[in-house]
């Protein structure tokens, strides 16, 4: 339940990416694939506009959750969702095809570099409608910072379940070979006053708009244009790469 909690804390509330997603649903149809679909914050948005999703994550237990938030949704919604526990360089889901594919959220840059994407691209490959297309968002470059006792600090996200209180706040960003280490520092404080306090480390493969379309281009992909999602006080920025099946 924990992985769930610090899933939505984190990532949850970011909409700004929301709109591309539905407009590319738009242009291309459904069904529609979202890679790296967590506990469904994409997912769901598209099923309420009447699109067709499977939601494919890694980790069962946030694909747990998003059934959970189905089963209490319409009867028009929920028949419009699956779920796929299953890794997104080695996913096989059988003969279906998608006329869209989606890696929201930098979910390209967690895959190990460039072997991890070159596996995933060709799973994406395969699963692909002819002339279907595929959207991935990068961040190219990040901001390095780190917290120094004294000085100010980001605003944690905090909120509250069962009454205990999770609060998870960016203490750094920091260059690391050939990635990005993002830190944060997890606090809970429970119902009786106990308190946890604990790191949690993410590595983003570095990676740039030009070099996923020459890797793509290596797996049989096309480019089909670009777009962006602008900053926030909360989240960087973020290239959206679009791709077309040949």
């Amino acid at each position: 339940m924990s992985a769930v909690i610090w899933h939505d804390i984190e990532c949850g509330s970011y909409v700004e990416d929301l709109p591309l997603w539905r407009s590319l649903a738009a242009s291309h149809g459904d069904p529609v694939l979202d890679v790296g679909a967590g506990t469904g914050r994409v997912t769901l948005d598209l099923a309420a506009g009447g699109y067709r999703v499977t939601a494919l994550d890694r980790d069962p237990a946030l694909l747990a959750a998003l059934e959970q938030r189905l089963a209490r949704k319409s009867e028009i919604v929920r028949p419009l969702c699956q779920t796929a526990v299953a890794d997104a360089r080695e996913f096989d889901l059988g003969d279906t095809r998608f006329p869209l594919v989606i890696v929201p959220m930098q979910t390209i840059q967690l895959l190990g570099g460039p072997d991890g994407r070159a596996a995933f691209l060709r799973c994406a490959h395969r699963h692909l409608t002819p002339g279907g297309i595929l959207a991935a968002a990068i961040s190219e470059v990040l901001e390095l910072y780190e917290v120094i006792d004294g000085e100010p600090a980001p605003l944690p996200d905090v909120r509250e379940y069962d009454g205990v209180v999770y609060s998870s706040q960016p203490v750094a960003v920091r260059a690391d070979g050939e990635g990005f280490v993002l830190e944060r520092r997890r606090e809970t404080v429970g119902v009786s006053g106990e308190r946890t306090v604990e790191g949690d480390l993410i590595r983003l493969d570095r990676l740039t708009v030009r070099g996923l379309e020459r890797e793509a281009e290596a797996a049989g992909f096309a480019r089909a244009g670009r777009d962006r999602v602008p900053a926030t006080e909360d989240y960087s920025g973020s290239e959206v790469v679009i791709l077309r099946r040949g």
